[in-house]
């Protein structure tokens, strides 16, 4: 099997984000992770990640505030 240059891997946004969101859980089967490992760009998963826990965060800071506002 030969393995494709990192910075050539081409994977979906939505694989991208599911990977991120199985990752937040922390539950994922070992067979899915090799795959997303083998398909998906780790540059694409580090900004989705960094975004989608920005959001997190933010969600968290405006919920609080609206709950003791």
């Amino acid at each position: 099997m030969t393995q494709v240059p990192l910075h050539q891997r081409k994977g979906s946004i939505g694989a991208t984000v599911k990977a991120v969101l199985w990752g937040f859980l922390g539950v994922r089967r070992n067979a899915d992770y090799q795959s997303d490992i083998a398909r998906l760009n780790p540059i694409h998963i580090l900004v989705v990640g960094v975004v989608m826990a920005l959001l997190f965060v933010t969600g968290l800071i405006l919920l609080v505030n609206w709950v003791v506002a």
